[in-house]
């Protein structure tokens, strides 16, 4: 009985190292990438969400990163607490197989003060994302 146990708690173990060691479906890192965005605005960490910007990083076609930095800093200083409400979201790959990723949402942003700036409607946001070895960028930001 002792041998049976030992064999399947070892088995189990080799199984779970397995799944460990295996890399994340694009799919599942893409969400990963947006739930971590999500994390490091509200967490106000502007360096962890500038790395995670795509070297061609644009946003309504116009502002780069330097852009998204300073913007970043004026909010983080205004609001002494930042809440990203996705009302809706959803991501995938497209076309399927390839690098190119885009998740839609419906976004509230909150602060001490209440919604930023003072809409009550959510913002319709498009993120395309560009995957980089295994790590998904964000390569470009539009909102309506």
């Amino acid at each position: 009985m002792h041998r049976r146990t030992a064999s399947l708690t070892l088995l189990a173990t080799a199984a779970s190292l397995f799944t460990a060691c295996s890399k994340p479906d694009p799919q599942t890192a893409l969400e990963a990438a947006v739930q971590q965005l999500q994390d490091h605005l509200e967490a106000k960490d502007s360096k962890a969400v500038l790395a995670m910007l795509d070297a061609r990083f644009r946003a309504q076609d116009e502002y780069d990163a330097e852009w998204a930095r300073k913007t970043m800093a004026l909010m983080f200083l205004r609001y002494a607490n930042v809440k990203v409400i996705a009302v809706t979201r959803s991501s995938r790959i497209d076309p399927p197989g390839s690098s190119i990723g885009i998740t839609e949402a419906q976004v509230l942003f909150t602060g001490a003060q209440g919604l930023i700036p003072e809409r009550a409607s959510p913002y319709s946001v498009q993120l395309q994302w560009a995957l980089d070895g295994s790590d998904w960028k964000l390569r470009d930001l539009r909102w309506e």
